[in-house]
């Protein structure tokens, strides 16, 4: 069975997240969605009610499973048999960042990390990119937040 874990302090109204998941879904047999409890982190709701609200956002989905760990990520990922990690990335910084991350998991606990990027039109840009892009005389509009005026 092709079982991943989605770790963090998953949201499903969240931009990007669930498209992450559905796209997870695709290739893997099972997804569990798991909540990191960080005692120091003030959350707006708390775990249960986010576990309650993520199973019923996934209700019709029997391959999600919503589980909350208070461990590290790959603890956790072997505990309940995954062995795979998939991550939502939304910029060029943060797949550096998690590209780190998956060779440290790789490396501790055999646990293999798919990087997924969120749906384009979820995809945060950077300035810089946008900057060159203007520089280039392409059109950014696709980029830009709604009613947002951008000033050269």
């Amino acid at each position: 069975m092709r079982r991943a874990i989605f770790p963090g302090t998953f949201d499903p109204f969240t931009i990007g997240h669930s498209s992450v998941v559905a796209r997870a879904l695709t290739f893997m047999d099972e997804v569990i969605i798991g909540i990191g409890i960080n005692e120091n982190k003030n959350t707006y709701f708390p775990i249960n009610k986010r576990e309650e609200m993520i199973r019923d956002f996934y209700r019709n989905e029997p391959r999600i499973k919503v589980s909350s760990y208070d461990c590290l990520t790959i603890d956790f990922a072997q505990q309940v048999n995954a062995r795979f990690i998939i991550r939502g990335i939304r910029t060029v910084k943060d797949f550096e960042y998690e590209e780190t991350i998956a060779d440290i998991n790789r490396k501790l606990a055999g646990i293999e990390t798919i990087l997924l990027f969120t749906e384009p039109e979820l995809t945060c840009v950077s300035s810089t990119i946008v900057r060159e892009l203007l520089q280039y005389g392409k059109d950014i509009s696709r980029f830009i937040p709604e009613g947002m005026e951008i000033k050269y």
